[in-house]
C-alpha cells in the first residue's frame, strides 16, 4: 500500500486496515521541515500509525530527526534496532572495543578537517595510521614538500604537524605516502608520470598514490588482525588513478582471508569496493558515512541513544 502522505487522514485509514502481511509505505518525510527539526508533535502523529518502532536507518542515525530520534519516546516499550542497524553497531563495536592487533586504519579522501576528530580518537587505539588521497597533500605541504597544484588545505598545514606529534607520542606507526601518480590536469586522459612526496612540478598535481607506496602501505595492511579504512587512495573513479586504491583493497581482501576484521567505511570506500566487486571479500561494509564517522569519534548517534533510553 502507499499513502500519498505520510500523516493525516489517509495514512491513518491506510494502516489501520492493513492486513497481517501487507506494508505501508507512506510519502517523503522531509516534505515536511518538522521532520528534520525534530518535532515533537510531528513525531507524534507518525507514532499514532504504529504500534511498535523499528530504527533501521544507520545512515542517518546521526541526526536528532522526528523519524530517527524524537519518535522513539513514543514506544517506551516496543523500540528496537532493525537487523542492519544492529550489524552496524556490532562491527563498529568490534573496532572500537577490543580490537586484534595489529590494528590499522586507512584514511583517505579529499580533506584533513573532515576526518580531524576521527584520527584523533583512532591515535587511542591503533598501532598503524595509514594517510592517503588528497588529505596527504596538506600534509606533504605541512612538511614543506613542493605539492604543485594538488589538493591543500592551507589552513591545516599545523594542524596536520600537530597529528604527526600526537602519532609520535603514542607510539602510532603514522604512515604517508612515498611516491604519487602526478598528472597535468583533472582528467582521465591527462599526461602523468610518478613523482616522489614533496617534489611535485609546479604545475602538476598528485591524483593517487605511487607503486612504492602502493608496496609499503599493501605490507603494512596484509600484516594487520583489525582494519578500518575511511577513503580511497586517490581519484578512483577515474581508471587512471584507481591503481592505489584497487590495490589497498586487494591488501585489505588478503588480510580479511587470513583472517582480520574488515570494516570498510561507507561513502567513497564503499563505492571502492562495490566497483572492484570486493563486498563480499571484505568482513563488513558499512552502509552509513557520517555516522560511522561520529561514532567512531566516541559520539553519541541520537537515533542510537533514542532506542537504548
Amino acid at each position: 500500500e502507499f499513502a500519498d502522505d505520510c500523516i493525516g487522514a489517509q495514512a491513518t485509514e491506510k494502516a489501520a486496515e492493513l492486513e497481517k502481511g501487507e506494508v505501508l509505505l507512506l510519502e517523503n518525510l522531509r516534505f515536511y521541515k518538522e521532520e528534520e527539526k525534530g518535532d515533537k508533535d510531528f513525531a507524534e502523529k507518525l507514532a499514532k500509525l504504529g504500534d511498535i518502532y523499528v530504527n533501521d536507518a544507520f545512515g542517518t542515525a546521526h541526526r536528532a530527526h522526528a523519524s530517527t530520534a524524537v519518535i522513539a519516546q513514543f514506544f517506551p516499550e516496543a523500540k528496537y534496532f532493525g537487523y542492519l542497524m544492529a550489524a552496524e553497531l556490532d562491527n563498529a563495536d568490534k573496532i572500537l572495543n577490543g580490537a586484534a592487533k595489529p590494528f590499522t586504519a586507512i584514511m583517505g579522501g579529499s580533506k584533513v578537517s573532515d576526518k580531524i576528530q576521527l584520527i584523533e580518537s583512532l591515535l587511542e587505539k591503533v598501532d598503524n595510521l595509514i594517510i592517503g588521497g588528497g588529505m596527504a597533500y596538506t600534509f606533504a605541504k605541512a612538511n614543506g614538500g613542493n605539492i604543485g597544484t594538488s589538493l591543500v588545505e592551507l589552513d591545516k598545514l599545523d594542524l596536520a604537524n600537530s597529528l604527526v606529534e600526537k602519532a609520535k607520542e603514542k607510539g602510532v606507526k603514522l604512515l604517508l605516502p612515498l611516491d604519487n601518480i602526478v598528472a597535468d590536469k583533472f582528467a582521465n586522459d591527462a599526461n602523468t608520470g610518478v613523482a616522489k612526496t614533496g617534489e611535485i612540478a609546479d604545475d602538476w598535481m598528485g591524483l593517487d598514490i605511487g607503486p612504492e607506496t602502493v608496496e609499503l602501505f599493501s605490507q603494512v595492511v596484509a600484516e594487520s588482525k583489525t582494519i578500518l579504512w575511511n577513503g580511497p587512495m586517490g581519484v578512483f573513479e577515474m581508471e587512471s588513478f584507481e591503481k592505489g586504491t584497487r590495490a589497498i583493497a586487494d591488501a585489505v581482501v588478503e588480510a580479511t582471508e587470513k583472517g582480520a576484521f574488515s570494516l570498510i567505511g561507507g561513502g567513497d570506500s564503499a563505492a571502492a569496493v562495490a566497483k572492484f566487486g570486493l563486498e563480499n571479500e571484505v568482513s563488513y561494509v558499512s552502509t552509513g558515512g557520517g555516522a560511522l564517522l561520529e561514532y567512531m569519534e566516541g559520539k553519541e548517534l541520537p537515533g542510537v541513544k533514542a532506542i537504548n533510553e
